[in-house]
């Protein structure tokens, strides 16, 4: 029986949906469209998901501290 741990299945469903950017700099930006304020920026595209992982992370455990609900996204197994 394979086992599921559900908040981890929330985590990687919601970093899959990033959006990244390049910047005019060089430079990259990181961005979750269903977590207003889930931003991050960094030098290289590899750094910039580590950020923004570590963002989504703290945002995540801050809005369940404080008690707000968090999106709503399909984490069922295909």
């Amino acid at each position: 029986m394979a086992r599921r741990f559900i908040l981890s299945d929330y985590f990687e469903q919601v970093i899959a949906s990033a959006v990244y950017d390049k910047l005019e700099d060089g430079t990259f930006a990181g961005r979750i469209p269903i977590c207003q304020g889930v931003i991050a920026f960094g030098s290289t595209l590899r750094e910039c998901e580590n950020e923004l992982r570590s963002t989504l992370e703290d945002w995540i455990l801050l809005g369940l501290k404080l008690g707000h609900p968090l999106p709503v996204i399909d984490i069922s197994m295909k």
